[in-house]
């Protein structure tokens, strides 16, 4: 089914005009301020002093807008029986950025304005959370406005923390500095640019430890940053030692990536291709052409190191107003079952995707696996039934390893691999694929805002009826 569902809308996706080239130069442009909706299309509102819903959503992301859709799907839910909590004005195929870093794509054509996503029949308030109140039932809304509800699903994301290292908000700020991060809106076009500027020296690519989203995507824009400079003549993987531009992947990982698989190829392609591994090396400061690490064997030492061009993933960590929760977990993050999503305490709480405590890469793919058992399980809890759907930790994390090739890493909990493609045709995924490629580069982006975010995607399942 996943074959035929992927044939057909590769098809259309391919269909769609070009936005495009390989080498289109990804182009900066200011966010709007303001944003415009179809007549459909549900509009924020400002709540009055006392609100109540069957069901209240945080988050209008990939996991908010998926799960609301889906339960509206279902026929069970009428006019604004289910509310989005969520202030964004626009909402982004975050996916997709590793992709403008490498100016396949341009930023502005993988967001959409938020209130436009939003089935009509859906109540959208566009504020922020203050607080929760899981023993009352309710959510504090930052204009001190309070919401009531019979079930709660808690899918904010996380926050990307550019002040977790020093000196690296100034540096991206810096028109003229080669330091870049495809973590964000406003900085990811940068990183093209900088990838052109760069003649020769030194390139330094960084992962930090902890939590972060998709975390195959530090190496990703690495990748693509090697192919761009090899095809331009400045850099040999035959002869790196040689080469116009020497390049180092430090992470705070001891290895290049979470899963043994799809590591160990990982591994063999940075030693193939001549890329300098730091391992458990964590950025904690970059001032002028420095970038200083925390080591992490436990000796508490730094190390320095120079570079001429500096790709930065920030650390990522849990929103205060959910780390400060009842709802959340020793490390801040809603503490739910593993197998349900439904939260240890509180019965009515739900989540999934980034700010849960479910132990797997936070993913849009993850998020296709998690909603359908969300779904399922509140459905049976509104009705007094146990939950009995399970989630396995299915992810997956498309890892671009050039221009035109993807490897596609497919795992659930304990980093065991369940792939799509290998069950049915035997194919290794962890070998870098053209046509894994077309997936990532067409095909997910198409699928992404035509079916996920309305509820009828279900990732490997395909579409959902």
């Amino acid at each position: 089914m996943f074959r035929s569902s992927v044939t057909r809308a590769a098809r259309a996706a391919n269909s769609q005009p070009t936005i495009a080239s390989l080498r289109t130069f990804a182009t900066a442009a200011p966010p709007s301020s303001s944003s415009s909706s179809s007549p459909s299309a549900a509009n924020p509102v400002t709540p009055s002093s006392t609100r109540n819903h069957k069901i209240v959503v945080i988050g209008g992301g990939t996991a908010g807008l998926n799960v609301s859709h889906q339960l509206l799907h279902t026929g069970q839910y009428t006019q604004d029986d289910i509310a989005i909590i969520d202030p964004a004005e626009w909402h982004h195929y975050q996916a997709g950025w590793t992709l403008v870093g490498g100016g396949v794509k341009t930023k502005e054509e993988l967001r959409r304005p938020l209130p436009g996503l939003v089935d009509a029949k859906l109540k959208l308030y566009g504020q922020a959370v203050d607080s929760f109140t899981p023993d009352q039932n309710t959510v504090t809304l930052a204009n001190g406005d309070r919401l009531g509800y019979e079930q709660l699903i808690v899918v904010p994301g996380i926050h990307v923390n550019f002040n977790s290292i020093k000196g690296l908000p100034e540096a991206l700020a810096d028109p003229n500095s080669l330091v870049s991060s495809i973590y964000g809106y406003e900085h990811v076009d940068k990183v093209y640019r900088t990838l052109n500027k760069l003649k020769g020296g030194k390139a330094l690519f960084t992962q930090p430890a902890g939590v972060l989203k998709c975390a195959g995507a530090p190496q990703k824009i690495m990748w693509l940053a090697l192919d761009h400079w090899k095809q331009a003549g400045l850099y040999d993987p035959a002869n790196p030692a040689q080469s116009a531009i020497q390049i180092s992947f430090a992470t705070g990982l001891p290895g290049m990536f979470g899963v043994p698989k799809y590591s160990a190829a990982l591994e063999a392609l940075r030693q193939e291709r001549g890329v300098e591994g730091l391992f458990q090396h964590d950025l904690v400061a970059v001032e002028g052409n420095t970038a200083t690490f925390a080591k992490g064997d436990g000796s508490g030492a730094q190390v320095q190191r120079q570079f001429d061009l500096l790709h930065v993933v920030p650390k990522m960590g849990p929103h205060a107003f959910v780390k400060n929760s009842p709802l959340a977990d020793a490390a801040g993050f809603v503490d739910v079952d593993n197998a349900t999503t439904q939260h240890k305490k509180f019965k009515n709480v739900w989540s999934i995707g980034d700010a849960s405590s479910l132990p797997t890469s936070k993913t849009t793919a993850a998020i296709t696996a998690e909603a359908p058992v969300l779904v399922r399980n509140l459905l049976r809890a509104s009705e007094g039934k146990a939950p009995d759907a399970d989630y396995d930790g299915y992810t997956s994390c498309p890892l671009t390893t050039e221009y035109g090739k993807v490897l596609l890493a497919e795992f659930k909990y304990a980093g065991v691999p369940k792939e799509t493609f290998g069950g049915w045709f035997g194919i290794d995924q962890a070998v870098p694929r053209k046509a894994f490629w077309q997936l990532k580069k067409n095909f997910f982006p198409w699928v992404y805002y035509n079916n996920l975010v309305n509820g009828t995607w279900g990732g490997p399942k395909g579409w959902l009826r």
